[in-house]
């Protein structure tokens, strides 16, 4: 898996590309745990390069979301594909998310 960074304004955009899961997954928790420290909870996971996510993977994207619920902000989710969109319904997570079409939309809830 590749993890792309980028900023827009004030927020840091997450793009990972490929599969979600097993050592990728912890890779990314680690990542976006930076990330969020870096960016002030101004996070927003670019959704649109996961092909699949697996239990790992769910697991990773808890953490980050949960660690954000504490600060009283959510991990803005953009361009999930369907696959990703059926695993968080089916596993009941898609609450845990702020789900938005696209990055720009997500970026531009922060105004």
């Amino acid at each position: 898996m590749q993890i792309e960074e980028a900023r827009q304004g004030a927020v840091t955009v997450i793009r990972p590309v490929g599969a979600l899961t097993g050592d990728d997954a912890r890779v990314f928790g680690l990542t976006m745990e930076q990330a969020l420290v870096r960016s002030l909870g101004r996070l927003v996971l670019d959704a649109s390069g996961i092909s699949v996510v697996d239990s790992k993977g769910l697991e990773a994207l808890a953490e980050v979301s949960e660690r954000l619920g504490e600060s009283g902000q959510g991990l803005r989710l953009c361009g999930a594909n369907e696959t990703v969109r059926e695993v968080l319904e089916l596993t009941e997570l898609t609450g845990l998310f702020e789900h938005y079409a696209d990055v720009h939309t997500g970026v531009r809830s922060f105004l």
